[in-house]
């Protein structure tokens, strides 16, 4: 890859870490308590080879049947999260393939990972996705319906529900994000007292936003263009709407 390319990653990376510092300075919070997770939809090994020699080692994906054709392509050392809306019949490989599921967004889709799991025979930490907007056009759990799932998941083996995840309405003001991220937060400490769950985890904050997520608790944040550069527009013949995801 070329010298100025390779340049290029490693001052967006720096310039993603400073960001994260000065929130976490703000939020009087250890900036060790956030983790860069690069997203890199649509980028293929080579890009992440380079982003991983700037010392990144979290990356997500977004689609199954692209993970699975990179990542063994990747450096190996890396671990891979799942943060794009997972279909259940995607759900085989992707235990498979990621480290982390960001984006369960159904009781239904919980048992599905626990027998798949089962399968394999692993175990594997996830995140609820909750739908703290209300907005139809986008996956995740009612606020009032985790409750419930938490219940449930206790009689599963092999699925372990280490925290939460969102995705706030668009506003060009990064700062329309802070409400639904501090709301996020507020339910995890509820859901913490009435179920027991720890819930350490809250996945909150996109390129354009993720300052006001690390500001309000942010532990993981989903970083695609900050890091990689514009996304590369992949058209993709009978590409089903359930399968998309907003930027990172």
């Amino acid at each position: 890859m070329d010298r100025m390319v390779e340049n290029g990653f490693l001052e967006r990376v720096n310039a993603v870490r400073a960001r994260v510092t000065v929130a976490c300075r703000r939020a009087g919070r250890d900036p060790c308590q956030v983790s860069i997770v690069a997203v890199s939809k649509t980028f293929g090994p080579e890009e992440v080879a380079a982003v991983a020699a700037c010392g990144l080692n979290v990356f997500g994906e977004s689609r199954v049947q692209e993970a699975a054709q990179k990542i063994p392509l990747c450096p190996g050392h890396l671990e891979w999260h799942m943060v794009g809306h997972l279909q259940r019949n995607k759900v085989r490989a992707a235990v498979r393939l990621f480290r982390m599921i960001h984006s369960v967004d159904s009781l239904r889709l919980l048992e599905a990972i626990d027998a798949a799991c089962e399968e394999v025979g692993c175990r594997l930490p996830v995140l609820l996705e909750v739908n703290v907007s209300g907005e139809s056009s986008k996956f995740g759990l009612a606020p009032a319906d985790v409750p419930a799932v938490l219940e449930r998941s206790s009689a599963l083996m092999r699925v372990s529900i280490v925290g939460l995840m969102t995705i706030p309405p668009f506003t060009e003001d990064p700062e329309g994000a802070r409400p639904y991220f501090r709301r996020l937060r507020e339910l995890r400490e509820a859901w913490r007292e009435s179920s027991g769950f720890d819930l350490p985890e809250l996945s909150m904050g996109m390129s354009h936003d993720f300052e006001v997520a690390v500001e309000e608790g942010a532990t993981l944040v989903r970083i695609g263009t900050a890091i990689f550069g514009v996304r590369r527009q992949q058209p993709r013949k009978g590409a089903a709407a359930s399968e998309m995801t907003p930027a990172e």
